[in-house]
């Protein structure tokens, strides 16, 4: 009898708009936590674009600089100027060798040679991972990293100019070359070998360790001040950044800065589309409470004797609730659902581009939590309505 009484008083309009609204704004919450956890990965371990963004800073060089090459190289005083803007993270410098480096190979009984310039970051900002990145100066071994560019350059130019085969990474690796250092007075050779290849920095790399120890043994003079730097940025797309740059005659590529801007942006994006999502939920939730309060306002002398005659409040409220809880996890059953074909549409194409390897854990963990905050936040606020009125 009270739950024939109770179905007459419900509104099909308003309960099929609640659950279209929610079905809609559950979908893109469930769909932008999914895609942004699906993408992030792939970004982040085969592009830089989630990590913590570094460039490579050096002066502009002018007629002045060529003259006198003091000008290139970065102050104490232009340092801490740098360190202290607030779009600069950190700022880290290059170390460069103060000593004479030669490489030589055997090749099929001919012994090839060349100069080299070596140069050395702290490790945090390497972008090669290694087990033989190292250095131990009880052994004769120094690893190196060198540009992906120099590869490229090998394998699309001069191997093609002059009729060599081309070189693989993998092979790179396994050539084992000699390192002859000499400078004052001393000498001494290394065996070594290209154990990386940096996608960011455009210098050959040592250990830092090994360089600091090789400058004091081989240097022949003091060491400068470094006329590179490398900066990491708070947020990339800072407009302030090409601003400051230009007005202290310093010199960026810019397109270094285009994987952070479109991090920036897709970040944004995500968030916006979640914003709306979160408002169209709460629309959705304000709703079904507005309505329950109008069915409540329009039956109240129902309730009211219906309270006289012996139903407690959350008798009454029991029903409303079992009605609004199966309406919320239908909805988020559904959108769960959606959400996953969607993923498999859009993964199956990502598939072809990327090795992917996310899973389905953040739309089943978003569904669960978003359930669980649902169905305590009508349930609170359908009880109180119901006793609002009947007391």
């Amino acid at each position: 009898m009270l739950r024939k009484l109770q179905r007459k008083t419900l509104i099909p309009a308003q309960i099929a708009g609640y659950a279209l609204t929610l079905l809609v704004g559950v979908a893109i919450v469930l769909l932008s936590l999914q895609v942004y956890c699906d993408i992030k990965p792939l970004l982040t371990h085969q592009t830089d674009v989630f990590k913590a963004h570094t460039v490579t800073v050096s002066k502009n060089v002018t007629v002045f600089k060529t003259a006198n090459k003091e000008g290139l190289y970065f102050s104490e005083k232009e340092l801490d100027k740098l360190k202290s803007q607030e779009f600069v993270n950190n700022v880290a410098q290059f170390r460069s060798a103060s000593f004479a480096t030669k490489a030589a190979i055997s090749f099929e009984g001919q012994r090839m040679s060349t100069d080299l310039f070596f140069e050395s970051v702290p490790d945090g900002y390497l972008d090669v991972e290694s087990d033989d990145w190292k250095w131990d100066s009880t052994a004769d071994f120094l690893p190196i990293v060198i540009p992906e560019d120099y590869l490229n350059l090998y394998n699309f130019g001069f191997a093609e100019s002059q009729s060599l085969p081309v070189v693989s990474a993998p092979v790179l690796s396994q050539i084992t070359f000699s390192i002859f250092v000499e400078g004052n007075g001393k000498s001494k050779v290394f065996k070594s070998r290209i154990v990386g290849l940096s996608g960011k920095i455009n210098s050959i790399l040592v250990p830092d360790d090994f360089l600091q120890w090789a400058n004091s043994e081989f240097g022949t003079s003091e060491e400068h001040s470094s006329s590179r730097l490398l900066v990491e940025f708070t947020d990339a797309s800072d407009e302030r950044i090409p601003q400051y740059f230009e007005a202290n005659g310093l010199n960026i590529n810019k397109t270094e800065l285009e994987t952070s801007k479109m991090a920036f942006f897709f970040k944004l994006a995500m968030l916006f589309v979640t914003i709306i999502a979160a408002i169209i939920i709460v629309l959705s939730v304000a709703f079904i409470i507005m309505s329950m309060n109008l069915i409540v306002q329009r039956n109240r002398e129902m309730f009211v004797n219906l309270y006289n005659i012996g139903y407690s409040h959350k008798v009454i409220s029991r029903f409303y609730k079992v009605i609004v809880s199966i309406i919320t996890a239908v909805d988020i059953l559904l959108s769960s659902a959606l959400v996953l074909l969607v993923r498999r549409w859009y993964m199956g194409r990502l598939s072809v581009l990327f090795d992917t390897g996310g899973g389905i854990i953040p739309t089943l963990a978003g569904a669960a939590i978003l359930l669980a905050l649902l169905l305590i936040i009508c349930n609170i606020f359908t009880d109180r309505v119901i006793r609002n009125i009947i007391k």
